[in-house]
């Protein structure tokens, strides 16, 4: 079973191509479960993100490809919510979908992944900033507003690297992790940045699976090229480790399955 479930469409600005060549293309690379996971709307940031107004044209875009596919693959809904206070808005987290993906992208209003902002890590502790990062991993995974752990790793994009051991950093984020009972994506997309490696690290997979804390799958495509990306380097990973199954969702309740 291929599962792939962080992808975006053309509404977060930043995505190219139609939702329905997204489909195309995992069909394509015999993906069986694909999952669309807009960024969700969030004032902090409106240009990179879904806008409040097209929440229900998001919906009803992937209800109308559930319909149109449905004997070709399932198509789950689903967000990405950025956890950050005072930024997050109740009419999401309270929307009917099949998951929520919680991802941190900022540190207080410092866009730490986006190239424009990087050489912000040259001016601050480095062991700070991967603390900083996994304390807001572990209050996302406290309030158990969600159900996937969006790009664990995150941090490590640009390869500025802590010089403690990362395990102690998280071991309190993948804590709060196991007991919200949240499942940990295997995100390829660290293989297209300067990090050139999936998110998470080999290291951080390995404490997750000693946790017993599951896993399942994503491209995080934002481009038709993107769909299923290095998609068998990640289960060569996960296999290695131990891992045999993945989980998908419907209505937010987990299903594993053999990958």
């Amino acid at each position: 079973m291929r599962i792939d479930l962080h992808n975006h469409t053309t509404r977060c600005n930043h995505a190219k191509g139609s939702m329905q060549s997204y489909i195309e293309r995992a069909i394509e690379l015999g993906i069986d479960i694909y999952g669309f996971s807009e960024h969700a709307p969030m004032d902090f940031d409106e240009y990179y993100r879904l806008k409040f107004s097209e929440m229900s044209d998001y919906v009803k875009d992937v209800k109308s490809l559930q319909e149109t596919y449905k004997n070709n693959i399932e198509i789950l809904l689903g967000y990405e919510v950025d956890y950050l206070k005072g930024h997050m808005d109740e009419r999401v987290l309270n929307s009917n979908v099949d998951y929520f993906i919680g991802s941190i992208h900022f540190l207080d209003e410092w866009g730490f992944d986006n190239p424009e902002f990087k050489d912000e890590y040259k001016n601050r502790n480095i062991d700070e900033i991967w603390q900083e990062y996994f304390d807001n991993i572990e209050a996302m995974a406290k309030t158990k507003r969600f159900d996937i752990v969006g790009h664990l790793d995150l941090i490590k994009i640009f390869n500025f690297m802590p010089t403690k051991d990362i395990r102690l950093i998280a071991k309190d984020a993948f804590t709060a992790i196991k007991k919200s009972n949240m499942v940990l994506e295997l995100n390829t997309a660290g293989l297209r940045k300067p990090c050139k490696e999936i998110y998470p690290s080999q290291s951080l997979l390995e404490m997750a699976y000693e946790l017993n804390i599951p896993i399942t799958f994503s491209s995080d495509a934002h481009a038709i090229g993107q769909v299923g990306f290095k998609y068998d380097e990640a289960t060569k990973l996960a296999k290695n480790i131990g891992y045999t199954k993945a989980v998908t969702f419907k209505q937010r309740e987990q299903e594993l399955l053999n990958f």
